[in-house]
């Protein structure tokens, strides 16, 4: 069971994000705008870090070191953007298959920085996700789709950002402790949001409460725990493993519109799922071990006896 600990803990990290898009619409719906929504989103994010990671910051903490997180964490708060404006120009369903492409962005990164080719198995994986996120998104079931070239742009975008969310996840700091690492990097995302969409919320206190019912779960599982999560088991599964665990967040987003929202789903949609679940467990199956052939065993018996 331990070997599934950290592909466990990358997938919770892709439901947190899933679950995000329910809470924004009900968010929008008690009349939350969306400066509101994403600043928010990162102020009480990072306020849920603050004290967890001031307790569990290292002795040693260089400015350098301090920097490179600041920098890791400007992609999650570009994600954010880029997905959000994507949304004015193109449809909700294309937006997501345009999203979805940091699937294949996150085997090329890794394939580029490990100079190799991705295992099969990934490949296998990815056959199954990419139709399966077309189905669950909906972008097949006949409905037009609205899309100009800036925001079919904004939405790649977005995928690439998502990607090297992962990316620095894995690799950035992985000396210093997570939620320490969590903490740091929500600061450069937030900077990133709060340049483009000023908190305002904070200048009035009915704002600041009217916020707050919604900025506070979304901070919690779109800024604190993904990150932490992500510091904790990427750097165990890898970057392209990553990005098929994370697809859970389109699977989750659907099942939470679904339940809480009461959006009907339809029969391609729960097709797309279950072609994504089985994506998943295609991308996480550990290979059976290799059988040793005669000559293996022959050349063992001589280096023994020899």
């Amino acid at each position: 069971m331990s070997r599934y600990r950290y592909p466990l803990l990358v997938f919770l990290g892709g439901a947190c994000y899933g679950i995000l898009s329910t809470i924004v619409k009900l968010a929008y719906a008690a009349g939350i705008d969306r400066s509101g929504v994403s600043s928010g989103q990162f102020f009480f994010g990072g306020l849920l870090l603050l004290i967890p990671a001031w307790r569990a910051r290292p002795r040693q903490l260089t400015a350098r070191q301090v920097l490179v997180m600041l920098a890791a964490g400007v992609p999650t708060g570009g994600t954010t953007l880029f997905y959000y404006h994507a949304l004015v120009s193109v449809s909700a369903s294309l937006a997501v298959v345009l999203l979805f492409q940091y699937i294949v962005i996150a085997l090329v990164l890794e394939a580029i920085l490990r100079r190799a080719w991705p295992a099969r198995q990934k490949l296998a994986a990815l056959i199954l996700l990419l139709p399966g996120s077309l189905l669950a998104s909906g972008v097949l079931t006949g409905a037009p789709l609205t899309a100009d070239v800036r925001g079919v742009v904004l939405g790649l975008l977005a995928a690439l950002s998502y990607a090297i969310v992962l990316l620095v996840s894995g690799t950035v700091a992985r000396e210093v402790p997570p939620v320490c690492k969590a903490a740091i990097m929500a600061c450069g995302g937030a900077a990133v949001v709060f340049t483009a969409l000023p908190p305002t919320f904070l200048t009035s206190a009915d704002a600041f409460l009217a916020v707050l019912p919604y900025g506070l779960p979304l901070g919690l599982l779109g800024v604190t725990l993904p990150p932490l999560l992500f510091a904790i088991g990427i750097p165990h599964t890898g970057l392209g493993l990553a990005g098929i665990l994370t697809t859970s967040e389109l699977v989750i987003a659907m099942l939470s519109a679904h339940f809480v929202l009461g959006e009907a789903v339809s029969p391609l949609a729960w097709l797309g799922i279950a072609l994504i679940f089985g994506g998943i467990l295609v991308g996480n199956r550990v290979p059976a071990p290799r059988k040793k052939s005669r000559a293996d065993l022959h050349e063992a018996c001589e280096m023994r006896y020899n």
